[in-house]
């Protein structure tokens, strides 16, 4: 299915205007603190503040807040724009003792289907440079402390022997709806609530195609073989930083052969889909269930309604 059919996935879309180039502008840490229009977002470790009411949404600090003028500029990462103004994360190494008023920490997981596009789109790509900062505080060729560089989009190595960059990871994943023409075949993990299915998924190894990854997840997991795959749509997925790749795939009906990754695994008709509750499929924010409802579309003709 061509990407230009559907809307953009969750945390997807140009609702932050991410201004690479503004990366490489001299004293910017300087540039944003004097900019009375620009926009803190707070973070420590995997937590982000936001307020609570009237309904969750970014905390957003200005530049004359006490924990903005007293952080460290090594902490300031230039997001890029939004609404109009910088947006820079401000990647605490401790959560501060005193908070604005009806303000906290919280994590991203439970707030992702209640913030709105572009605070989603923001925390998004806050969590996960957040991450890949704790995670790469020393170089990996020579062990030296790194420092940040192109407004905390580079961490170089501190070594005037060695100077590797780092760039932030990203891992890719798959995540496939297979169809027979007439069911499709999800799984389970074992974690999951009980009577959860969903679309299989799993990542891209070394020197693999995005196409061959489909084919070979679909197998290992379940035995099926698929015939042929399309791209469907993708989706960052901050936990901690991967690239989820939506495809729609095409096998033969058979039976499944489980391996150790799944609890079970088998094909349901629409029908069963329909009839399950909201709560034993994806949340409405995954492209897990953008994939599901898009197939029943294709078989019924309807959009998919869910029991409550």
């Amino acid at each position: 299915m061509p990407a230009a059919e559907h809307t953009h996935n969750p945390f997807s879309g140009a609702l932050l205007d991410r201004r690479g180039a503004d990366r490489a502008i001299a004293g910017w840490p300087e540039r944003v603190r004097a900019d009375p229009a620009a926009r803190f977002v707070l973070s420590s470790g995997t937590r982000h503040l936001v307020r609570r009411e009237p309904l969750p949404s970014i905390a957003f600090l200005e530049a004359s807040d006490p924990i903005v003028r007293g952080a460290n500029p090594g902490d300031f990462v230039l997001l890029g724009q939004h609404q109009g103004a910088p947006c820079v994360l401000l990647d605490l190494p401790a959560e501060p003792n005193q908070l604005p008023p009806a303000t906290a920490f919280e994590e991203l997981r439970p707030l992702l289907g209640v913030l709105g596009g572009a605070e989603a789109v923001i925390l998004t790509c806050a969590r996960s440079l957040a991450i890949w900062r704790a995670r790469q505080l020393h170089c990996g060729v020579c062990g030296s402390p790194t420092e940040p560089r192109q407004a905390g989009h580079v961490l170089r190595c501190t070594s005037s022997a060695c100077g590797a960059d780092f760039f932030p990871r990203i891992d890719p994943a798959v995540i496939v709806i297979v169809d027979d023409g007439r069911q499709a075949l999800l799984g389970r993990q074992a974690s999951w609530p009980k009577g959860r299915y969903s679309a299989l998924a799993g990542f891209v190894e070394p020197g693999e195609s995005l196409e061959d990854a489909v084919a070979r997840e679909v197998a290992e997991e379940t035995g099926i073989r698929i015939t042929e795959a399309h791209y469907f749509a993708s989706q960052p997925w901050p936990f901690p930083g991967s690239i989820m790749v939506g495809f729609h795939a095409q096998a033969r009906h058979g039976a499944v052969r489980l391996d150790d990754e799944l609890e079970d695994a088998r094909w349901f008709s629409a029908e069963e889909i329909a009839a399950a509750p909201a709560a034993l499929l994806p949340a409405p924010y995954t492209i897990a269930r953008r994939l599901i409802d898009a197939w029943y579309q294709k078989v019924t003709g309807r959009a998919l309604t869910v029991l409550a």
